[in-house]
């Protein structure tokens, strides 16, 4: 898979300032010190706990995303994936320093457990009065580096941090103790359990364009947030069905004493807190399905979920991947645990945080589809009064299967060309369609009943196409259906089609403004019921005159119209769903 190299920016060194500039002006509740990286709230409460975070940059919203009422008090950012110095980070306490205390929480990178552990330090030396009121938290929630390998570093700090600052920060906000927001920061890290999954590695700004790390089908999983590979990979890439139940299993294992982290009971008495995160790649369509996956699956394992985060929190620039992050609620007999009730309390508080993304304060329903009354209008034109027959059965049934198989074929002769001219999609959305009239063929469409077959085409171009053309098509056959059937005459016949379809084009006529020529699929119908009182070869030949114009001419309408004019020129290729008409009347024709 291609890394995306591609970046908006001043210069690489000034991407994070500027970001973090930007970050200000849309978040006036926001200050920054600009010579020390540092994003702090504005008015600080220096009656509450100071929670105060950092790393490397990058991995936006964290850190600095997640300053604000209900969360952190400040962040400190480093370059790209670069911890920032001691100095940046004792700035930073001293901005925050209250008669209540500090915590600095960090992800268990060395880095960064160095420099913020080292400013801690020469903040103590400094301020000896103040060093009981600073205290240190690192998170590693990773389970894909086993302890063997990572005995001397210890396990990866992943999106999990992120639950930690917000429960934390809630706690804080409620005028917790120094100690208290400490205690229960410091439990929620050690029920946590992530693990990332990516089809590609990042790119950082600035640095050469990489090769490709991983095949076109492959998939990497454990690797983290910095581009550090992973546990393994697979190929071919697996259907979330698949990969998803086995991610959990890596998390809630107590089988393997390798990775197993975090103290599953697997009896059906475990509850969670589920976070899908986006490692920033990640388009929302794919996001939602990972999240639905991932509930199903804990469902199936016997883990109740009783919230859910999702979205970007703690990413990898443009990494195309997600990771799973589950926090293990305590049961009613765990000794020495913070309430499960009191962590979801926490969690379900208010926060104005920029980066923070909560979904809904409640447990997710079980049942995602809601009974409701259907009303079923009857149709008249799903009966069989219209006796309207074609002028040989057989031929009817066989040219619409032609014409079908025809359109099959040139998918992907019309995709190349909608590549061009359009979004991509025109070849694989009219074979859609011709897939869903073949298998109508074989109990709906037939030539004993032409209305009723028209009318289950314009059902399947709604039901499988979809979008613009499957609109367009269903109109089109559905008027047409009703011109049909408002004839009076038994037999299908040439004047009976040529008069229905003249109908039919002038009722779509009402729903779009397209009139040839505008290089669109109107191009070439327009011409057919033009010409077709002239007889079929002619019929043919202007569509196929149409079709082939449409290399030539400025789009008024469509897709192409967003598409520079003398470009399409230059490239020459027909208008795909002007082509897609072309193939399906000439196979009907033959």
């Amino acid at each position: 898979m291609v890394v995306q190299s591609k970046h908006f920016l001043n210069t690489a060194s000034s991407l994070v300032l500027d970001s973090l500039k930007g970050l200000c002006v849309i978040n006036p509740h926001l200050a920054l010190d600009a010579a020390n990286r540092v994003i702090y709230l504005a008015k600080l409460d220096r009656t509450k706990v100071a929670l105060l975070c950092g790393g490397g940059s990058g991995h936006e919203p964290s850190h600095s995303g997640f300053v604000g009422q209900g969360i952190l008090t400040a962040a400190v950012c480093g370059n790209v994936f670069a911890s920032p110095s001691s100095s940046q980070v004792r700035r930073a306490i001293d901005l925050v320093n209250n008669d209540k205390g500090t915590i600095i929480i960090v992800k268990n990178y060395t880095g960064d457990v160095l420099n913020f552990g080292l400013a801690k330090e020469q903040h103590s030396a400094i301020h000896p009065e103040r060093s009981d009121r600073v205290k240190f938290l690192v998170v590693g929630d990773d389970v894909a580096v086993g302890r063997a390998q990572g005995k001397i570093v210890g396990r990866r700090g992943l999106a999990g941090v992120c639950l930690v600052y917000k429960i934390a920060g809630a706690l804080s906000a409620r005028a917790g103790s120094l100690d208290e927001v400490y205690a229960v920061a410091k439990y929620v890290s050690s029920r946590l359990g992530t693990i990332g999954v990516g089809l590609e590695h990042c790119h950082v700004p600035g640095t050469a364009v990489p090769d490709t790390h991983l095949g076109a089908n492959e998939l990497e999983i454990g690797l983290g947030i910095h581009n550090e590979s992973g546990h393994r990979r697979l190929s071919p890439v697996p259907p979330l069905n698949e990969l998803i139940p086995n991610l959990i299993k890596m998390i809630i294992s107590t089988t393997d004493p390798d990775r197993s982290f975090v103290p599953f009971e697997n009896n059906g008495t475990d509850r969670v807190v589920l976070l899908v995160n986006n490692l920033g790649g990640l388009s929302e369509l794919e996001l939602c399905a990972i999240v639905g996956e991932t509930k199903s699956a804990l469902d199936k394992q016997g883990i109740s979920v009783m919230r859910v985060l999702a979205g970007s929190f703690m990413t990898s620039l443009n990494m195309p991947g997600f990771s799973i992050t589950l926090l293990l609620l305590p049961n009613a007999n765990d000794t020495g645990a913070i309430p499960a009730d009191m962590i979801l309390s926490l969690l379900d508080d208010p926060a104005n945080a920029p980066g923070f993304k909560w979904s809904s304060n409640m447990e997710p329903s079980a049942a995602l589809e809601m009974s409701c009354p259907v009303s079923s209008p009857a149709s008249p034109l799903s009966s069989s009064q219209f006796a309207l027959k074609a002028p040989d059965v057989a031929s009817f049934n066989t040219a619409i299967r032609r014409a079908c198989d025809a359109i099959v074929a040139a998918e992907g002769e019309i995709t190349e060309m909608d590549k061009i001219a359009g979004d991509g999609d025109c070849g694989l959305t009219l074979k859609a369609g011709a897939s869903g009239v073949l298998e109508a063929l074989n109990h709906s469409i037939t030539g004993e009943d032409v209305v009723n077959s028209v009318i289950t085409i314009s059902k399947v171009a709604e039901e499988k196409m979809g979008g613009t053309s499957g609109a367009l098509y269903s109109i089109f056959f559905s008027s047409l259906a009703q011109a049909l059937a408002h004839s009076s005459a038994e037999i299908a016949t040439l004047d009976v089609w040529s008069s229905a379809l003249k109908t039919a084009l002038a009722k779509l006529y009402t729903y779009t403004r397209a009139r040839p020529p505008s290089r669109t699929l109107i191009d070439p119908l327009a011409a057919f019921v033009d010409v077709l009182p002239a007889g079929l070869e002619s019929a043919v030949s202007a569509v196929q005159e149409a079709a082939e114009k449409t290399r030539d001419i400025d789009a008024t309408a469509g897709r192409s119209t967003y598409i520079e004019g003398e470009w399409l020129k230059e490239k020459r290729v027909a208008d795909p769903g002007a082509w897609g008409v072309k193939v399906i009347i000439e196979a009907l024709a033959k």
